[in-house]
């Protein structure tokens, strides 16, 4: 009895085997990790959000040329439209040297909302007060994506104009919260003669 049920059990084996041979076996190996597309650690949601953010300050500054005589305003507005240019181009020249396309210049729909609500501020002292807040707003979040790329992202050239970028929107944010947008204080005009030395050029 005990022969028997050894011989059922090794042919059981050979059936099994027999029935296998003809399946190839996935080969096994490290598991891949899955990437978020959405990641802005990874680099297509890096570019979008950081051309993004360039596009916002360029045209929001261009927006304040146009509302604001509020030569502090003027003055940083011309400074984010030169200098977001640049990072601008930068990020581009350093996706193309890695084979890259960057996306074309467009503003997500985050900036897109930012930059309606600003043009519906209307112009003068209105308007200078919600650039000021907008400024802040949009260079604490540009901060935060680039010093977090910078450290982390997936592209090595990427990285490298992440951490270039960094300390430039760190000033750019600094110089926001410093930006006086008080309404310029128009000089009193001088006080009317008084009647008395009215009266006595009169004699």
């Amino acid at each position: 009895m005990k022969k028997l049920l050894i011989l059922l059990a090794a042919g059981a084996s050979l059936g099994a085997c027999a029935s296998n041979s003809g399946v190839a076996e996935a080969p096994v190996g490290p598991p891949v990790a899955a990437v978020d597309p959405n990641s802005p650690l990874f680099h297509p949601m890096f570019m979008s959000m950081a051309g993004s953010s360039d596009q916002f300050e360029i045209q929001s500054s261009q927006l304040a040329l146009q509302a604001s005589q509020n030569q502090a305003v003027r003055s940083y507005a011309n400074l984010m439209i030169a200098h977001h240019q640049a990072t601008t181009a930068n990020l581009v020249s350093a996706a193309q040297s890695t084979g890259l396309t960057p996306p074309p210049p467009a503003l997500l729909p985050m900036h897109a909302q930012m930059l309606q609500q600003l043009q519906a501020s209307g112009t003068g002292a209105a308007f200078d007060a919600a650039y000021k807040q907008a400024q802040i707003m949009s260079h604490q979040e540009a901060l935060s994506l680039h010093s977090n790329y910078a450290n982390g992202g997936d592209v090595p050239a990427l990285r490298s104009v992440a951490a270039a970028t960094a300390p430039i929107v760190q000033q750019h944010l600094q110089q926001a919260q410093q930006l006086n947008v008080q309404p310029m204080m128009m000089a009193p005009p001088p006080p009317p003669e008084s009647s008395s030395s009215q009266a006595g050029e009169r004699g």
